[in-house]
């Protein structure tokens, strides 16, 4: 312990001291003079000390503002329904906040309206946009002429059928057309009308139309029912079912919570997907699997004209890296009752502080960039 801080021994403050007279009124008023005038002068002395400091200094706020590239911008992000895509959208968010851009609470919309409103101008971003699966949409919205879409958020998404393990086992189930044999599709039965029931893909996020494209080239229509309405409601009923020893179907992607809690290879495992007789696969995976699914990654598609007029935000679109792992554990999270908006902005600091390094290089990496990024000619459609 320093000497500064350490205690002596004292004598007796009552035995130790010489004796004062008994205290008057005008003798205590005596005492007190020199102590008041020494006061008044201490404080009068830092009262100028700090009204000095306070002239001198600059406004740090506003100073710090006007030096950001995105102050007096207001943005608006999109989000689909799901509402496990609310983390990195959020994310996204606080980076464009620390650029100095106002952003507007993100609205949900599903992803074909959603590359339309950001192409019309009416929207900014949105943190969702898969390459391949949602290539139609971008096209659709007027692609490059109208959107920009540059690196890649989150990449290693897969998507595709999975069945539980206990019933691929039994029954030597490793492929999606086995289904056609009545006595393999009753085993997935779950209403009773003897076909195959499959947890889809809600209708308008695009993965629906590759679920029914299979559907039809496997000729599984008479044994198979495309089950759809409200994704999560379906999985927590599939869930329900895996606990009760009950065979499952269904389809998935990652990163999403569902293979956090259903784990391939473990719980469940993955169903392969046929090229029909006489058509090259263009989904097979580099370990030489096919899920009927291309390998994908998720992307910022943002609004051409405002990415050309404020190239810092398009490098942040550009440089954001988020690790598939990590979107799963938050999404799982959700699943567990964290799934208020106070919570995923919890997640959403938590995560930033604990890449505060890795945040802090895309901010750096954006203020850097002051004129216009080349981006991608309009490709004139044929």
């Amino acid at each position: 312990m320093s000497t500064m801080f350490r205690r002596h021994a004292r004598p007796d403050p009552v035995h130790a001291l010489p004796r004062r007279p008994p205290a008057t009124e005008a003798s205590l008023r005596a005492r007190s003079r020199p102590w008041l005038r020494a006061r008044s002068f201490v404080v009068g002395v830092f009262g100028i000390v700090m009204a000095g400091l306070v002239l001198a200094s600059p406004a740090p706020t506003e100073s710090t503002a006007a030096s950001l590239p995105g102050t007096g911008v207001t943005v608006q992000p999109l989000k689909s329904s799901l509402a496990e895509e609310a983390f990195q959208t959020l994310l996204v968010s606080r980076a464009m906040e620390a650029l100095g851009y106002t952003v507007l609470p993100m609205k949900d919309l599903e992803p074909a309206t959603q590359h339309l409103a950001i192409a019309n101008g009416d929207a900014t971003f949105m943190a969702n946009h898969w390459h391949r699966l949602h290539e139609d949409f971008y096209r659709q919205s007027g692609g490059d002429a109208r959107l920009v879409r540059r690196g890649a958020l989150a990449e290693g998404a897969v998507q595709g059928y999975l069945i539980d393990r206990r019933t691929a086992e039994r029954y030597g189930i490793s492929r999606l057309d086995q289904l056609k044999d009545p006595q393999m599709a009753r085993l997935f039965d779950t209403d009773g009308d003897g076909k195959a029931d499959l947890t889809g893909c809600n209708p308008g996020w695009g993965c629906e139309m590759a679920i029914e494209r299979h559907l039809d080239s496997l000729q599984l229509r008479g044994q198979v029912t495309h089950r759809q309405g409200s994704y999560a409601a379906l999985m927590a009923d599939t869930l329900a079912r895996f606990k009760q020893g009950q065979p499952i179907l269904y389809y998935t992607w990652t990163p999403y919570w569902v293979s956090a809690v259903l784990r391939p290879g473990r719980d469940v495992v993955w169903l392969q997907v046929p090229s029909p007789a006489g058509q090259v696969s263009d989904t097979q995976q580099s370990n030489g699997r096919d899920y009927g699914f291309q390998a994908d990654h998720e992307q910022i598609v943002a609004n051409r004209a405002f990415v050309t007029q404020h190239p810092a935000a398009g490098k942040l679109f550009e440089v954001i890296r988020v690790p598939m792992a990590d979107i799963n554990a938050q999404n799982l999270r959700m699943t567990e009752g964290q799934d208020k908006p106070r919570d995923i902005e919890r997640h959403v600091a938590g995560w930033i502080r604990a890449h505060r390094a890795i945040f802090d290089g895309w901010i750096e990496a954006a203020r850097a960039v002051t004129s216009p990024l080349p981006l991608p000619e309009p490709r004139t459609s044929p």
